[in-house]
C-alpha cells in the first residue's frame, strides 16, 4: 500500500460517522477510530493496548462480535450495550489470508440518539391519541370523509378511527409504516386503505406474504432475473415484485419471515432507490412506497440474530399497532354483517342470522381476530340447512375452532353437504376448512406439509387458492 493509500484509509477511519475496529486474528485490537472513546467509555490508548476478551470480561462490550466472528469465522451482525450505556449496532466481517483469520474489521453505530427520537414519536402519537379522546371527535368535514372512505373496513371503534385518521394523515408521504398486530387483525386491509388515500392510488398495489414464498425462490421472486439466469428460467426474464410495485405500494406481510440475505439485499434497495435482477450486472431503478406487516416482535427478533437491527430501524418509521378485535368489539356487528353480505353473493342465497346467534359473537374472544369471525360465519352460513342460521348450529361450529384443537390436528370435519353443493364444492369445503385449522395450529406451510403428507409448494398452492395465510 502507498504512503497515499494509507493517509486515505486513516482519513476515512478518523472522519467516519461509524466507529471502526481493526483486530487481528487473535483478538488483539490494531487500531480504533477516535470517536470510539466517547461510545465505550475508554480511551483510544487503552484500546489499542487491550484485547477484545479483556473489553468483554471489563463490561466494555457487551458482547464482543469481534469474538462471535472469531468463533463462527463468518459475517456477524448485533445490538451491545456499551460501558456507558449507549446502545450500538455493531458489524463485524472477517479477513481471511490464505485460508487464515488475520484481522476482523468491525464497524458500530451509535443508536441511542435514534431511540430518543422514536421515544419522542411514540410520546407524540400518545399525545395525538389523547387530544382525540378528549375532542371526542375529528372535525364534521373530516369524520364524514373518513366515514365515506372507511365503508370496506367497517370500523366504529374509537381507536380504530384514531389508528385510520392517523394513516390518512401520513398517507400522502412516502414514509416507510410498519404494521403491527395479532394474526388477522385487519393488516392488509389498512395496508390497501392506506395505500387508496396516498398519491400513489393510481399504482399497482403488490400485496407479498413473505412466508409464503420457498426460501429457494425468495431473490428471484422478489428481484426478478434475466433470460438464462438460471435452468428453468423463462426465456425473456421476468420482472420481480419490486420492479412490479413501481408508482405504487408494496406490502410486505410477515416480514419477520424475511431470510436475512434478503434482508440485506432489500436495505440496499430502500438505501439506494435501485435493485439488479438474477443474472443482470446493471442496477435499475425503482420507486414504490413500502409498507410492511408482522404478528412477531421484531425487536426480540433483533436480539436472536434473526432480523437486521439497522432494516429495523428503516422500517419502523411509522409504527402503526392494530388492537385485537376482543379489544374493539363494537366493530363486531359491521363486520358480522359485511361478511354476511358476501356470503349471500357468493353462494346465491339470502341467509339472516337469528337474535340467538348475536350473544355468541359479542362473547367470544375471537383469538384469530376478523380471519377467525369470518370462517366461523362461513362455517355456520354454509351448516344451515334454512335460510336463518340459528344458534344452536353456530356454536356447535365455535365448538370446532381451531385454536382449542392439539397442535398439529385439523378441525373435525363433519359438517353435512349443504343444499345445493355438489361433491366438488363439498370436497373444496373441507380441504379450505382443514388447511384454515392447519394454519392457526402450526408455524409454517413446511410443518403443514409435512402433517398432510404432500409437498410444500402443494401447500402454497392451496393456500393461495382459498386465500388462507399461516397465522403465527
Amino acid at each position: 500500500m502507498s504512503e497515499i493509500d494509507k493517509h486515505v484509509l486513516q482519513t476515512i477511519v478518523e472522519t467516519a460517522n461509524d466507529h471502526f475496529f481493526i483486530v487481528s486474528g487473535g483478538g488483539q485490537i490494531v487500531d480504533v477510530s477516535p470517536g470510539a472513546e466517547a461510545v465505550y467509555g475508554v480511551s483510544r490508548e487503552e484500546l489499542l493496548s487491550s484485547s477484545v476478551q479483556q473489553l468483554q470480561a471489563a463490561g466494555v462490550l457487551k458482547p464482543s462480535i469481534t469474538m462471535e466472528v472469531m468463533r463462527t469465522r463468518r459475517p456477524a451482525q448485533l445490538m451491545q450495550i456499551t460501558g456507558t450505556g449507549r446502545r450500538v449496532i455493531a458489524e463485524a466481517y472477517p479477513v481471511f489470508v490464505n485460508g487464515k483469520l488475520e484481522r476482523i474489521i468491525s464497524r458500530s453505530r451509535d443508536l441511542t440518539d435514534l431511540q430518543l427520537l422514536q421515544d419522542e414519536y411514540a410520546l407524540l402519537q400518545k399525545r395525538f391519541s389523547e387530544h382525540l379522546k378528549r375532542s371526542h371527535a375529528a372535525p364534521d368535514a373530516e369524520e364524514q370523509a373518513l366515514d365515506d372512505a372507511l365503508d370496506n373496513l367497517q370500523v366504529r371503534s374509537h381507536v380504530m378511527r384514531e389508528i385510520a385518521l392517523l394513516l390518512k394523515r401520513v398517507a400522502p408521504s412516502d414514509a416507510n409504516v410498519l404494521m403491527l398486530g395479532e394474526s388477522g387483525v385487519g393488516k392488509t386491509a389498512f395496508a390497501k386503505q392506506l395505500h387508496r388515500w396516498s398519491q400513489r392510488h393510481n399504482g399497482p398495489f403488490i400485496d407479498v406474504n413473505c412466508a409464503a414464498i420457498p426460501e429457494n425462490l425468495f431473490e428471484s421472486e422478489m428481484f426478478g432475473y434475466q433470460p438464462g439466469a438460471f435452468s428453468g428460467a423463462a426465456r425473456q426474464g421476468k420482472a420481480g415484485l419490486l420492479e412490479q410495485a413501481e408508482g405504487g405500494t408494496l406490502f410486505l406481510d410477515e416480514i419477520g419471515e424475511l431470510p436475512l440475505l434478503m434482508q440485506t439485499k432489500l436495505l440496499k434497495v430502500i438505501q439506494d432507490g435501485s435493485l439488479t435482477r438474477l443474472g443482470d450486472t446493471r442496477s435499475r431503478r425503482v420507486d414504490f412506497r413500502l409498507v410492511v406487516a408482522t404478528n412477531q416482535d421484531l425487536g426480540k427478533q433483533v436480539e436472536a440474530g434473526l432480523f437486521r437491527l439497522d432494516l429495523y430501524y428503516r422500517l419502523n418509521v411509522i409504527p402503526v399497532t392494530l388492537p385485537p378485535l376482543r379489544d374493539r368489539r363494537e366493530d363486531i356487528p359491521d363486520l358480522v354483517e359485511a361478511c354476511l353480505k358476501k356470503l349471500n353473493q357468493r353462494y346465491g342465497r339470502q341467509k339472516i342470522l337469528g337474535n340467538q346467534v348475536w350473544s355468541t359473537l359479542m362473547g367470544s374472544d375471537w383469538p384469530g381476530n376478523v380471519r377467525e369471525l369470518e370462517n366461523w360465519l362461513e362455517r355456520a352460513w354454509l351448516s344451515s340447512s334454512t335460510d336463518q342460521i340459528e344458534a344452536p348450529t353456530a356454536q356447535a361450529h365455535s365448538e370446532q375452532r381451531a385454536d382449542s384443537l392439539p397442535s398439529g390436528s385439523p378441525a373435525p370435519l363433519v359438517a353435512p353437504l349443504a343444499p345445493e353443493e355438489n361433491l366438488k364444492q363439498y370436497l373444496e369445503r373441507l380441504e379450505r376448512e382443514a388447511l384454515q385449522a392447519l394454519c392457526h395450529t402450526l408455524p409454517s406451510t413446511y410443518a403443514i406439509a409435512e402433517r398432510l403428507g404432500i409437498s410444500q409448494s402443494s401447500v402454497v398452492r392451496r393456500l393461495q387458492r382459498y386465500g388462507i395465510k399461516v397465522a403465527k
